[in-house]
């Protein structure tokens, strides 16, 4: 089954794999005619009556030919076979990782939350580049040492009927040897990347928390988990080994068993007058023309496990289904013709969630109508459900009750891409990529030229800081954005959204765990970015949410307060108790 659907991406270079397997029957064809050469000087030419200047004639032109055919003819065709096996590898290979990146991209967030982002990697790079040798060995070599040995025997049935019987008599045993070992070797193998795929994804995540590592002495701690996880693959392919080397060790005998059955048989015939040397010798090295490439299909077929193994690993990450997407017919969100944007109202109606089937509900009957240009905030303790709740408007999560929407249309009917579009997102732990600092600003409007990029910069106080890196707006930031400061990333991230200009905003923690100044430049420029757009705000420190039209309080998945600042103060409830809790320490008033 995946070999077939392997072969789905290799049908477009069918033209080039031909054409090489062409060439290399050209190439492999070749050295077939050596042993014929050999026969005839020992058998024709040494012993015939000729004069010895005669002979060296003949053999001197002989010999010449053959070497034009081996250096001038052979070697062109080596190099166009090579070239042309790897290059169609590389481009099926190519066109593998773009679709699995596409995959990638559309799998939901329940995936990535429950999958090291490094056995993910291990899928797209190690187990599809595994695969290259099904498609130089198992649909090219292996051709090509079928067509050999094909053709070998031919010359060798035409040589001598009995003694090429003598030479094959043991090709049962290869056929029994494969269907023997080779079934197992394959799910070694599976075993064997699947321990890597897991050793891979935690050093990511080690390495990715190296600070924490540091920061807490757990050098030693970790060294151990390291070398517990590290032995569990080294286990996996020491298994792997063992079974491989059984394999050859059995193969390897049964390739020496033929060779003593030809030289007993051809040196009885030779003995007895029934062979000339010549042929004995040619026959000899006929020989070798057929176990090796006889031997290199058995090596093809350990090849050929491993290569089927990261198939099937491969094609069992690409079936992994998809938990948000598009209706057939969604569509996109209108546009009001004044501002360029969508209007911006939300409302969630009757709106109940949980991340999983049979787990908790983590929203329960949200009712909230937001109005356009509105900026409401949503606080409460941690665990309430506010990250929740901004979740489901972008479709990271889809609801499991009730339904979303935005200027009247339910957000399951509109096409992602658009939707996501139109909703700006400013977060405590921005991501940045390890490219320029135009580069991430453009994750707003991949199109932008370099003015927009600076006009978007300037509105978010990002220009000033960029413009004093060493190479402006083409300094690389590192991954993750670490040669920056936490200001200047938020400062980074709110350029991205000013440039993408969406008619929804969502600020998640923006502005905690800054210094007073950078904190100060990012709410100045979030007034900016929030004018005229519907805003969400979710916070824990009250006390930069007090401008909001209305402030929504939630406890336990569930609206418990809205109101404006003031309303909520005066109904003496859970916000007026978080209040107090955050002013200094203050104990809340009586109930």
């Amino acid at each position: 089954m995946s070999i077939r659907r392997y072969m789905s991406y290799v049908k477009p270079y069918w033209k080039q794999i031909a054409g090489t397997i062409l060439i290399g029957i050209i190439k492999f064809t070749i050295p077939l005619l050596l042993p014929l050469l050999i026969k005839y000087v020992i058998d024709d030419l040494l012993p015939s009556p000729l004069p010895q200047g005669e002979k060296l004639r003949q053999l001197f032109w002989l010999m010449l030919g053959a070497f034009l055919l081996f250096t001038v003819v052979r070697a062109p065709v080596e190099y166009i076979r090579q070239y042309y096996a790897q290059w169609v590898s590389s481009r099926i290979l190519y066109d593998i990782r773009n679709q699995l990146f596409g995959h990638l991209q559309r799998l939901s967030m329940r995936y990535y939350n429950n999958h090291k982002t490094g056995e993910v990697i291990s899928r797209v790079i190690n187990d599809v580049e595994s695969t290259k040798n099904f498609i130089e060995t198992g649909l090219m070599n292996l051709w090509l040492d079928l067509i050999t040995i094909a053709l070998t025997l031919g010359v060798m049935f035409y040589m001598d009927v009995e003694l090429t019987i003598v030479a094959i008599i043991v090709f049962p045993l290869y056929s029994f040897a494969v269907k023997y070992f080779y079934k197992r070797l394959r799910q070694l193998t599976k075993d064997r990347s699947a321990a890597l795929a897991h050793l891979q994804g935690h050093l990511h995540e080690r390495v990715g928390g190296m600070s924490l590592i540091r920061s807490f002495a757990l050098e030693k701690h970790e060294s151990k988990i390291f070398a517990k996880e590290n032995n569990h693959f080294l286990q996996k392919a020491l298994a792997h080994t063992r079974w491989n080397a059984k394999t050859f060790s059995v193969i390897n005998t049964v390739t020496d068993i033929a060779p003593l059955l030809v030289i007993a048989y051809a040196g009885y015939q030779v003995v007895t007058g029934g062979l000339s040397v010549g042929t004995l010798v040619a026959f000899y090295v006929y020989l070798d023309r057929l176990y090796t490439p006889l031997r290199r299909l058995v090596n093809s077929s350990t090849v050929l496990t491993q290569s089927i193994a990261s198939m099937d690993r491969m094609f069992e990450f690409l079936d992994e289904a998809y938990d948000i997407t598009d209706k057939p017919n969604a569509k996109e969100m209108p546009l009001d013709p004044d501002t360029g944007r969508i209007r911006g109202e939300i409302r969630f109606e009757n709106v109940s969630f949980r991340y999983r089937e049979e787990g908790p509900l983590v929203l329960d009957g949200i009712n909230l109508t937001i109005n356009p240009g509105e900026t409401v905030a949503v606080v409460g303790m941690s665990g309430g459900g506010k990250s929740s709740l901004i979740s489901l408007l972008p479709r990271f999560w889809d609801v499991t009750e009730g339904r979303i929407t935005i200027d009247g249309i339910d957000i399951r009917d509109v096409k992602q891409r658009n939707l996501r579009h139109h909703i700006g997102m400013v977060l405590q732990d921005n991501i940045l990529f390890s490219e320029s600092a135009k580069m991430n600003i453009m994750m707003g409007d991949p199109d932008a030229d370099q003015e927009a990029v600076e006009r978007a910069a300037v509105a978010a106080n990002a220009h000033d800081f960029i413009m004093e890196l060493p190479e402006g707006y083409e300094t690389e930031l590192g991954e993750r954005g670490v040669k920056l400061s936490g200001g200047q990333k938020q400062r980074i991230a709110i350029a991205r959204v000013f440039l993408r200009d969406p008619g929804i905003l969502i600020l998640d923690e923006a502005t905690s765990a800054l210094d007073l100044e950078s904190e100060h430049m990012i709410q100045e420029s979030l007034a900016r970015l929030t004018k005229g757009r519907t805003t969400i705000i979710v916070a824990h420190r009250l006390s930069t949410i007090t401008h909001a039209d209305k402030i929504v309080v939630m406890k336990e998945g569930k609206i418990v307060e809205q109101g404006s600042h003031e309303e909520l103060l005066a109904q003496k409830g859970v916000y007026h108790t978080l209040w107090h809790v955050q002013d200094l320490g203050a104990a809340p008033e009586p109930q």
